[in-house]
Formats: structure tokens, C-alpha cells, sequence
């Protein structure tokens, strides 16, 4: 059975915390919605102290940006990007249109098609994080995005030199220094200055996860996306150093990251949580790691590898790195998780900025039914019908007259039976006699 060495806040505090979120997202839509411009003006100097008349960067201010950038730095870019870019393209090609013929005379087929438009939001207030421009921009760019808008906070008084030069290395068509609620509000409802886009996709904090959910349905989200979560499988393979600076290497995201850690060995378990003290005591982001740890961290030990699979289904965390004996064990049992990082060579901060596979991912238990973003949530699967002979679609009408018929429906079924009667001929009675 499961024993808990840490537990983090009662359920009843974290919702509570959202409720609160919820209400004031509540209000700042509801600004937006009726003043445009103005409120957002309004909020983006209440919250990011930030006022310009235009929030869109010009093509000088973009080049500025860049040429803040080493050489080196820009060529780490294009790396990460080239990485994504390389992934979502084998992901692209799985995703085939098809066309079949089902019976004689009867063709269905789907097409893939892309969504129109998009704003993609760029965390960037605490930290610049670019690597999130990588992940939407590039990925949408793969799947053919006609539009890409993005929107990023300003960092340090000004545009982020390095969150600006990804979005334009990675194909941005406009770009706005916007955060917060504000930037998603004024990218699906639309302002005089900034056009609605179809579908909003990115990380971001509590506020901007909660504003995507109360958008959901004016536009398409890509994944409830909050504050970020780890879990760490290990077995006494490993070492609690190891398990310690994974486990606050995403807990520095932000005091409301949970991080949690599930082994078999209680011996692991009590030594990472004195290497995560020793850790919180010189990291240079250690005081908002320790919050996040105190309040969210988790120290879970269970007494077999298939119970540790049953608690991670259980918990189904954003990032799962499994640091055990046979890694692939969980591969092949797990089934809810955003992300597996699988043996102690690779790590979530791998998956974070370079390695390839998409860091927009699942969280608060969304897991449970979605993955994270990748190239197919820009893509529409769209089906067709066509009948292509006069037996086709008699034999069809036929059959879909009586059961219209059966549901009520009269003028659903004179539409079967028209074509009964213009197609038929003699060989197919009046479809609603068929017996």
C-alpha cells in the first residue's frame, strides 16, 4: 500500500485558490469583451506596468531584438527549432487524407486541413521562455497555419530579445509584446488592433489556463495547460541527488508546481528530500522552488513497480521521468501522462527547450483524456460523402428511409425518398414500404 512521506495543501486550498482565479478571469473577459482596446491598454499597465499605444512590435523593433542575440544564441535557436520541426514533420506525415470506397457507388473520405488562424501565448513574466514559441509557431507552421499570431509579456520593462527572436525565427506573421489574460482575451474575442484567431494554444500561468478554459467554445483551445507538474519514478538504481534536482528543476517554474516523487525504496525517498533542502539552499531560484515544494511536493512510496504505475495513472502528471531498473516496464503499462522521459540519461528539461517532442502539455488531470500539443491539434480531420451511381443511392435511400422513419423524422426521410423515387426505378419500391 501507498505511504506518504510528504503530502502537499488540502484539495479543499487549491480550490479555493481557483474559485478566486475564476472570478477575476471572469471579470477581465467580460473588459475586454466590452471595451476592446482600452481595457486591454488598461490591464497591460496594471499588470505588466506596460503601456503602448500599439502592442504589435514593428519590423525595427524585431530587428533590434535580434541583434541583441549573440551569434551563438541564435544558432541555438534554430537548433531547438530545427528538433521540433523535424518531429512534428514525421508526426505530419502519419496524418494521411483518405478516400475509400465503402460499397459499390459510395465514396467517404477525410481530409486534414488546417485551422485558419491562431494566437499563440509565450510565457515570458518570470522567465523568457522561449523555447514556447518553438513548440506553437514551429508546430503550427508544420501542420500549415495560414495566420500565427503571438503574444509574450514583457520582461524587464521591454520586449524579451530572445522570446521575440524565436517567434520570428519560427515564422510568427505578427507578433505583440502582451501578456496575461489580457493577450489571450484580445486574441479570441478580438479589438480594433487585433484580430480574432480561430484557436489559442500555449502554456501559461493559473489565470491564463483559466481564461483558455472560459474561451473554450468562442475559440478552440489546444489542451488545459496550467502550472507545470513532474512526477519522478525511481527505484534504488538511482540516487536522491539525481531524484532531488529533477524534482526542483520544474518546481523553479512557479510557487503552484506540484513535484512529486513515487519509489519503491524509502531509503531514496528520505535521501532526496535531504538533497532537495540541500539543493533549495543554493539554487538561485531556490526560493520560489521551495515553495512550490513546500506547499505542492510530494514523497510517495509504494511497494512494487506495478503499484507505482497504478499511482502514476492516478495522479496523471504533466511530465513523468521514470528513473527505474526497466524503464520500458512503464512505457508499455501506463496510460495516463502528458510525457514520459524514460532512464536517467534524458530529463524533462531535455523535453522542456531541445530535444524534439512538444512541452505544451496536459495538466490538472487532463491527461486522463487528451495528450499534449502536436501538429494534429492544428489540423481539422474533415469527412466527405459522395454517391456516384443511381443503384448507390437508391439502395442507400431505401435503408435510410425506414429508419428515419423509425426516429420520427419525416423530413429526413422524404430526402431518402426523393432519391428513391429519381433513382430507383423499377428495381427499388417506394423506400418507405420496403420491408
Amino acid at each position: 500500500m501507498a505511504r506518504w512521506l510528504k503530502r502537499g495543501v488540502d484539495g479543499a486550498v487549491v480550490a479555493d485558490l481557483d474559485r478566486k482565479i475564476r472570478e477575476t478571469v471572469e471579470g477581465i473577459l467580460a473588459d475586454i469583451a466590452a471595451r476592446g482596446d482600452t481595457a486591454v491598454r488598461e490591464l497591460s499597465v496594471r499588470f505588466d506596468n506596460w503601456d503602448r499605444s500599439d502592442y504589435r512590435l514593428t519590423d525595427a523593433e524585431i530587428r533590434d531584438c535580434l541583434s541583441q542575440l549573440s551569434r551563438r544564441n541564435i544558432e541555438d535557436i534554430r537548433f531547438a527549432q530545427e528538433q521540433v520541426r523535424n518531429f512534428a514533420q514525421h508526426q505530419r506525415a502519419a496524418l494521411r487524407d483518405i478516400e475509400v470506397e465503402t460499397m459499390p457507388g459510395v465514396v467517404l473520405g477525410h481530409k486534414n486541413i488546417p485551422v485558419n488562424s491562431i494566437g499563440c501565448y509565450v510565457p515570458g513574466g518570470k522567465y523568457p521562455m522561449l523555447a514556447s514559441a518553438h513548440m506553437s509557431v514551429v508546430t503550427a507552421k508544420v501542420a500549415g497555419v495560414h495566420r500565427i499570431a503571438t503574444c509574450a509579456p514583457p520582461y524587464q520593462g521591454r520586449p524579451a530579445a530572445a522570446i521575440v527572436a524565436a517567434q520570428y525565427l519560427a515564422g510568427a506573421d505578427e507578433i505583440y509584446c502582451l501578456g496575461g489574460v489580457q493577450a489571450v482575451g484580445a486574441l479570441a474575442l478580438g479589438t480594433a488592433s487585433i484580430a480574432a484567431v480561430d484557436m489559442l494554444v500555449g502554456p501559461g500561468n493559473a489565470y491564463v489556463a483559466e481564461a483558455k478554459r472560459q474561451l473554450f467554445g468562442r475559440v478552440g483551445i489546444d489542451l488545459f495547460a496550467g502550472p507545470t507538474e513532474t512526477l519522478v519514478i525511481a527505484d534504488d538504481s538511482v540516487d536522491g541527488e539525481l531524484c532531488a534536482t529533477d524534482l526542483l528543476g520544474q518546481a523553479e517554474h512557479g510557487p503552484d508546481s506540484p513535484a512529486v516523487l513515487l519509489t519503491t525504496s524509502e531509503p531514496l525517498a528520505r535521501a532526496t528530500m535531504a538533497e532537495v533542502e540541500r539543493l533549495l539552499t543554493c539554487l538561485p531560484t531556490g526560493k520560489v522552488a521551495r515553495q512550490a515544494w513546500e506547499k505542492y511536493g510530494e514523497v510517495i512510496v509504494c511497494d512494487s513497480d506495478e503499484e507505482m504505475v497504478a499511482e502514476a495513472d492516478r495522479i496523471a502528471s504533466e511530465h513523468v521521468q521514470v528513473m527505474t531498473r526497466d524503464p520500458d516496464f512503464f512505457l508499455e503499462r501506463m496510460t495516463n501522462y502528458g510525457s514520459l522521459f524514460l532512464g536517467a540519461r534524458t530529463n524533462v528539461a531535455f523535453g522542456d527547450k531541445v530535444i524534439g517532442t512538444n512541452h505544451t502539455l496536459p495538466t490538472r488531470k487532463a491527461a486522463r483524456y487528451t495528450g499534449g500539443l502536436w501538429v494534429g491539434k492544428f489540423l481539422k480531420t474533415c469527412t466527405y460523402q459522395k454517391v456516384t451511381t443511381d443503384e448507390a443511392a437508391a439502395l442507400i435511400g431505401a435503408y435510410c428511409s425506414r429508419l428515419c422513419a423509425l426516429e420520427g423524422f419525416a423530413a429526413h426521410g422524404e430526402q431518402a425518398n426523393i432519391r428513391v423515387r429519381r433513382y430507383g426505378g423499377r428495381n427499388v419500391p417506394y423506400a418507405g414500404t420496403v420491408e
